[in-house]
């Protein structure tokens, strides 16, 4: 007889957590650019995106560490089929004739008008980044035995975010008119370091939601058997 499959009280609210969070930051700050000067660096520039897109990470470590890898899987599909849907609804709004006394369609556009270009940079540099975390999270996970939580979502984030800053760029600026070739290297370092800190600053807040996750599920998930393949929902 096959096992009966284990039902969580507070995985779905995860999801749902990771999933706005993930559409939030594609949608809403991309299109504002900030600015801010540092001591001994000077002035950097910056998409507002960076502020929040490092927590879609806080809750895949969050996902993995507390109900495995395929569970966190199954997520990543649906965050990556959220995005998918909202990216072709903001298309297909900002296609829509305006009314003839609305003024605001540039200003829409220039919010939600994303290049297919840049929409699909972010959803394959967000599948890889996220899968990557998640891969790295789980392994680690073992290999440690469950100890130094802080070492996993670190250690994971710091190449999850690497493959995804490093694919997105250039997939949706190289060549683009839209930011100098040459520039690109010195934001995507930025970005990356800016990601990675938050992730670090975040750390209190991990241990508190997994320390209470565990509890509350009953569950501590150790990947020792998982089929690591990212395509397949089974979990």
């Amino acid at each position: 007889m096959t096992e009966p499959r284990k039902a969580y009280r507070y995985y779905d609210f995860v999801m749902a957590a990771f999933v706005t969070v993930l559409i939030c930051s594609n949608v809403i700050g991309p299109a504002k650019v900030t600015e801010t000067t540092l001591p001994l660096i000077g002035t950097i520039g910056f998409s507002a995106a960076v502020l929040y897109f490092p927590i879609s990470y806080v809750f895949g470590d969050i996902l993995t560490e507390v109900y495995g890898y395929a569970r966190a899987r199954r997520v990543i599909w649906t965050g990556f089929a959220a995005l998918l849907f909202t990216s072709f609804l903001a298309w297909v709004v900002v296609q829509l004739p305006p009314a003839s006394y609305w003024t605001d369609q540039a200003a829409y556009e220039t919010v939600f008008g994303s290049t297919w270009r840049i929409a699909a940079a972010s959803m394959v540099a967000y599948w890889a980044g996220e899968f990557v975390n998640s891969y790295i999270l789980a392994k680690m996970k073992v290999w440690m035995e469950g100890r130094q939580l802080w070492k996993r979502t670190i250690g994971s984030t710091l190449f999850g975010q690497a493959v995804d800053t490093s694919i997105f760029f250039p997939l949706a600026f190289l060549g683009s008119g839209l930011i100098p070739d040459e520039a690109l290297p010195a934001i995507m370092l930025v970005e990356y370091v800016l990601k990675v800190m938050i992730e670090v600053l975040l750390t209190p807040a991990t241990y508190a939601i997994v320390g209470f996750l565990k509890r509350a599920e009953n569950e501590d998930y150790y990947d020792r058997e998982t089929d690591f393949t990212p395509f397949s929902m089974q979990s």
